[in-house]
């Protein structure tokens, strides 16, 4: 059942993520002359930045669930979603800097809104490390989940920092599209969340088989 769920939802995704990124790629340019057609990546920088906020929060929610009941398969989808959300807010760290070179000139600015994503970064890099330098798997699962809860507070900082403190960055209310682009936008993030959705499905059952066939290890 789990299978199906995952195919569909991954089916829907893509289906949505082509039709999005035909629409970002075929809009007409802004009328900004410093970004009339690279404001383009924000269709994908956006969503990426979106998906990894979800996917920490739910690797947040299921390391406080395992830490409360011991049941590894919670160890799982925390690791699983801390997966997705590190691939992606890796994404959104590089397509940011490229619009940072086109709207302001410099590929980093250390501005608030990037260092704070950095460090958000490390915090989750450092949350693989420790996972693949412990062996038993039980003692690695709880040390993780209790890192994974003090990790998580980089997640708002990084969301609230433009807000926080004075930056470059826009912040989600200056953000000001037509109904043509934030449509498009709406769809991009949708498609995105449907993959992570997919993704955590699929390799969590994934995990699941190894488990029952001897090969456990999970990071």
């Amino acid at each position: 059942m789990r299978l199906k769920i995952s195919a569909a939802l991954f089916a829907v995704g893509m289906v949505l993520l082509c039709y999005g990124t035909l629409k970002a790629l075929t809009l007409p340019p802004v009328k900004a002359e410093t970004i009339a057609e690279n404001y383009r990546i924000v269709f994908f920088h956006v969503p990426a930045a979106v998906s990894s906020f979800v996917a920490f929060t739910f690797t947040f929610i299921f390391s406080v669930a395992f830490l409360r009941s011991e049941n590894y398969l919670r160890d799982i989808v925390a690791y699983t979603s801390a997966k997705f959300g590190f691939a992606m807010i890796t994404a959104a760290l590089i397509s940011g800097s490229v619009w940072a070179k086109v709207a302001w000139g410099s590929y980093w600015n250390w501005d608030p809104r990037e260092t704070f994503v950095l460090i958000l970064w490390f915090a989750y890099a450092a949350y693989f490390g420790l996972r693949s330098s412990i062996d038993e798997y039980s003692t690695k699962a709880r040390f993780s989940a209790i890192y994974a809860i003090f990790a998580f507070v980089t997640v708002p900082l990084s969301y609230l920092s433009s807000k926080l403190f004075i930056s470059l960055h826009p912040t989600t209310s200056e953000l000001k599209f037509d109904v043509a682009r934030g449509s498009t936008l709406g769809v991009m993030i949708l498609a995105f969340l449907l993959l992570y959705f997919a993704f955590l499905l699929i390799d969590s059952k994934l995990s699941e088989v190894r488990d029952k066939m001897g090969g456990e290890n999970y990071g």
